[in-house]
């Protein structure tokens, strides 16, 4: 993938957004062991999950049960200055969104699942409509991360969005969340108290501010 993406990634990214990436060296090449078999147990909505069978490194037959997922964005949205009194002070729309597993509101950057074969920096730009209302100039990508790889083969982009203006939300039926825009001192101070636990959100903040974009 080049600095920026061709014309046609651009039009199909929400809004027009310019896409900046960055060249990771991640190996997607099967294990030299391999697999046997892969049998899906249950197909979900999203993601399915399955029975998995391959030689260990003793040479037995191992089993192992497994998400298959179609791959995820977190994306830390950037606003410069805004508000009465911020003195150009960068500030970060994070939301605050119930989540059934824990049964609780928790604070976590914008972020979704992608479409089957749909390109990250696409569902990038949707879901920061959705979730926050704005649309971004910029996508820059900032890393890459497998978010829980003893379960999951979920591979999650994190991308920093630039140039943001406010559309209003469009949130999905399923979705209950509210925007709380921080700045960036305040975020990190969330993640110091124990406020914001949420990985994917914490590791985006801390890639954002390596790359000196926050």
């Amino acid at each position: 993938m080049t600095l920026t993406q061709d014309l046609g990634l651009k039009r199909r990214v929400h809004a027009g957004a310019k896409v900046c990436s960055r060249s990771y060296a991640l190996s997607m090449e099967n294990d030299a062991r391999g697999q046997i078999s892969r049998v899906v147990i249950h197909k979900g909505r999203k993601f399915d999950y399955e029975s998995v069978q391959y030689v260990g490194k003793s040479g037995k037959v191992l089993s192992k049960q497994v998400v298959r997922h179609p791959g995820a964005v977190v994306i830390v949205p950037i606003l410069t200055g805004h508000g009465p009194g911020t003195g150009g002070e960068p500030h970060v729309a994070m939301i605050r969104s119930f989540r059934a597993s824990l049964e609780k509101y928790i604070l976590e950057l914008p972020a979704g699942t992608r479409e089957v074969g749909e390109d990250a920096a696409v569902t990038a730009g949707r879901e920061i409509v959705e979730e926050i209302g704005y649309e971004a100039a910029t996508l820059t990508e900032i890393g890459r991360f497998y978010t829980s790889p003893g379960l999951s083969d979920e591979l999650m982009v994190a991308y920093a969005a630039t140039g943001l203006s406010h559309v209003g939300q469009r949130l999905e039926e399923d979705e209950d969340l509210t925007v709380e825009l921080m700045s960036v001192e305040a975020v990190f101070a969330a993640i110091d108290s124990g406020e914001l636990m949420d990985a994917k959100s914490m590791l985006a903040m801390h890639l954002a501010r390596r790359k000196g974009l926050i």
